[in-house]
């Protein structure tokens, strides 16, 4: 008999909610929830398919283990067991610091990625973490760092009340937004046409966002940096800078000034390949704006300059007076992030605690270069990498030179893998842990709910029953932990790890003279705690302590998780509020305009201008498909075909000198390696340019993804040797970079 349960699509930064119809143990039909207080029923093709993701027959269904060479089928006792005892081979002689953790893209959309890996890292021990940040978004965390002390303070534009958006490198009409969740992001740049605002998009393609802009700036790829800084030379120099309110919270108004001196537009116009003309009628439009928010995305971050573009999109949002205020860039508050505290300074943000051992790259929010994997691994000597637990990622397609780090991966002593397919990452585990399908697992997005372009707060329980003798993903995680520190076998209890951290937050609560539970005993409060799981129990606390919450009875009004779900459809919480200075964590306790390393890093930039417009003759940049998510997405087939496919994109101006036919398979070099990719030509693109999607290269033997290796596409970071970084954060740089193309034969 079928039924229908509520259910976050947990596919992209979205969130939407989801009406599932279920048939027994089947989700047979998905649409969009039209109360949800978020999405109000809007739906991708990617949330669509949420039935044929979850029941894909590729995904495992038990654990397997390595014996004799070969991945076999085994108990869950029998792999926790054997993840403690190989682990601890390593661990006994070496440390944990030799035991690396690597976490994915997919992660972050789920509760267990949220709540257990700071955990499993602590009971390791080890420096060696590496994320896919380092591949994406990593820049906005170190530029939100210096300015305003917290990585993670990272301003979204305030998309219902803006009235000018400026986008860089990003596409949200088809990636549905990052870095700035907001479900129907179509549907709210259709609202900021109808109430006569205005939408800029600079990009080096003709996107499917650029087609509807009221403005389209294609520079050349890897040039954000120096464009944004040209505009903020044009907001001083005719006197348009006005921060407003926003002035006693800054520091570095002078500093910034003459950094940007050096940046007139005439100066930057043959690097950027953009008139300077234009540039200066940008930086006008955007003073000029009453509500104006300026928002980059992956075709700025994933750049040569990536951390100074990311900073400069907020010193252009500050010196128009956009930053914290409605219909400009502010800062959200989640549900579950802690209680505010009064305003004051905080200790600031660094980098470089620690570097890595083959190649001396600095940390970075306690993170490693995901480019750096390989050599940490196969490089001979003190401090090798010898054991790796991976979270849900795929490094092999996701970062530079797979082919080396396949090689890596081959030679290490012993791998854990919780994944719920064996892909290309995953084949190389010793033990590998699927977790069970989303339908079967609890939903709360702790990640996402902190960029969110409204607050709310939603929560999903599992909308389908677990399968017999099946573990959710959080006593997965739990019991990885257990297993870290030696206790994989039957006897150990998962909660005590929840059970450990609820400890360990309540204490510090209880000693903090601004939490609402100060002095109070937290052994009394963890017993007050709803919840039905482990996991449960850990939300209503964060719920209860957050800066909604009832405070444990301080708020009777307040949220707890009981109340979250009375409200199956979420809680509206309203849109986003003013919250400077109290979200400032720099040691001044101001917004700190021009930090250190942010300075330092600018004659790079003023080199790279003054090179002028000289440079390779074709680069190449990513592409987006809005029926997939980076590797994850290509073994569902209604996810795959069509317009989702991994091509070759040029201009019709660089395929006829290259003598290339729209169909035929060209060779692409660069220094990490070549790969060969059917050409689609096209004048969307600007000419110099070349357009590869992203995680593809399903072609390798020893996976389970049927589907996928029926059209594997092509690994475009094949062509990255894994030298080519951001410095300031580490940031592999995937778009822009320099490549040859010839045809194939």
């Amino acid at each position: 008999m079928n039924r229908t349960a509520l259910r976050i699509c947990p596919l992209c930064e979205a969130t939407c909610g989801l009406v599932l119809t279920v048939d027994g143990q089947r989700v047979t039909h998905a649409r969009g929830d039209r109360d949800d207080v978020f999405s109000a029923g809007f739906l991708c093709p990617k949330g669509a398919s949420f039935g044929a993701l979850d029941a894909d027959p590729d995904r495992l269904t038990g654990p397997l283990l390595r014996k004799d060479g070969e991945l076999s089928p085994a108990t869950w006792a029998e792999a926790f067991q054997a993840a403690a005892t190989g682990l601890g081979a390593v661990t006994g002689p070496y440390g944990g610091q030799a035991v690396g953790v690597v976490l994915g893209n997919p992660n972050v959309h789920t509760m267990a990625g949220a709540l257990y890996p700071a955990q499993l890292v602590g009971a390791l021990g080890t420096r060696s973490v590496f994320t896919a940040s380092t591949l994406d978004q990593m820049p906005k965390h170190v530029s939100s760092g210096y300015l305003f002390g917290d990585p993670n303070a990272i301003p979204v534009p305030d998309l219902d009340r803006t009235d000018h958006l400026l986008l860089i490198g990003a596409n949200p009409l088809v990636s549905n937004g990052s870095l700035a969740t907001a479900a129907d992001f179509p549907g709210k740049l259709k609202a900021l046409r109808a109430r006569g605002g205005r939408l800029t998009v600079i990009d080096p393609n003709r996107t499917r966002t650029a087609r509807a802009a009221d403005r389209h700036l294609a520079p050349r790829p890897g040039t954000d940096a120096a464009l944004l800084f040209a505009m903020v030379h044009v907001l001083f120099a005719e006197d348009l800078a006005d921060p407003g309110d926003l002035t006693p919270h800054l520091s570095g108004l002078d500093e910034l000034r003459t950094l940007a001196a050096d940046f007139p537009p005439e100066a930057v116009a043959a690097h950027c390949d953009v008139p300077a003309e234009d540039i200066r009628g940008l930086a006008r439009e955007l003073a000029a704006a009453e509500r104006a928010a300026v928002y980059g995305r992956l075709g700025s971050t994933a750049v040569e300059f990536g951390t100074l573009a990311s900073w400069l999109v907020d010193v252009l949002n500050v010196l128009t007076g956009n930053l914290d205020r409605p219909g400009g860039a502010m800062f959200p508050l989640s549900a579950t992030a802690r209680a505010p505290r009064p305003p004051r300074p905080g200790k600031g943000f660094t980098t470089g605690r620690w570097r890595s051992r083959v190649s001396g790259h600095p940390e970075v929010k306690g993170e490693l270069p995901a480019a750096a994997l390989a050599e940490e691994i196969d490089t001979p000597g003190e401090g090798r990498l010898r054991a790796l637990i991976v979270v849900a990622a795929n490094p092999v397609l996701s970062a530079p030179d797979g082919h080396r780090l396949d090689r890596a991966l081959a030679g290490l002593d012993f791998m854990v893998s919780v994944d719920p397919y064996l892909n290309e990452t995953s084949r190389h585990a010793d033990v590998v842990l699927p977790p069970p399908p989303p339908a079967r697992s609890a939903h709360y997005d702790f990640a996402f709910s902190t960029l969110a372009v409204r607050n709310t707060v939603r929560y999903s329980p599992p909308a389908v029953p677990l399968a017999p003798g099946a573990l959710d993903e959080p006593e997965i995680h739990a019991r990885l932990v257990l297993a870290v520190l030696g206790q994989g076998g039957p006897a150990a209890d998962p909660a005590a790890v929840d059970a450990q951290a609820i400890q360990r937050r309540l204490g510090s609560e209880t000693a903090d003279p601004h939490s609402p539970v100060h002095g109070k005993d937290p052994a009394q409060l963890a017993a007050l705690l709803g919840g039905r799981t482990g996991y449960e129990r850990r939300l209503d606390m964060m719920l209860r302590l957050g800066p909604y919450g009832d405070g444990f009875g301080a708020d009777p009004e307040g949220l707890t998780l009981a109340k979250v779900l009375e409200h199956p459809h979420g809680i509206d919480l309203g849109p986003l509020r003013p919250r400077l200075p109290q979200a400032l964590r720099t040691a001044s306790g101001r917004v700190d305009l021009v930090a250190l390393p942010i300075a330092a890093d600018v004659p790079r930039l003023r080199a790279a201008v003054d090179r002028g417009a000289g440079g390779p003759a074709l680069v190449l940049i990513g592409r987006r498909h809005l029926r997939s998510n980076n590797s994850w997405m290509h073994n569902v087939p209604a996810l795959t075909g069509g317009t989702n496919r991994c091509t070759a994109q040029l201009h019709p101006d660089d395929a006829a000198r290259l003598g290339l036919a729209d169909g035929a398979l060209a060779r692409i070099k660069g220094d990490g390696g070549e790969i060969t990719a059917p050409v689609e030509i096209t004048d969307t693109l600007r000419p110099g340019v070349v357009s590869l999607p992203h995680g593809w290269g399903h072609d390798r033997p020893g996976t389970r993804l049927t589907a996928a290796a029926r059209e594997p596409g092509a690994n475009v970071n094949q062509l990255l040797d894994g030298t080519l970084l951001d410095p300031l954060s580490g940031t592999a740089v995937l778009n822009g970079f320099p490549i040859q193309v010839e045809a194939a034969g």
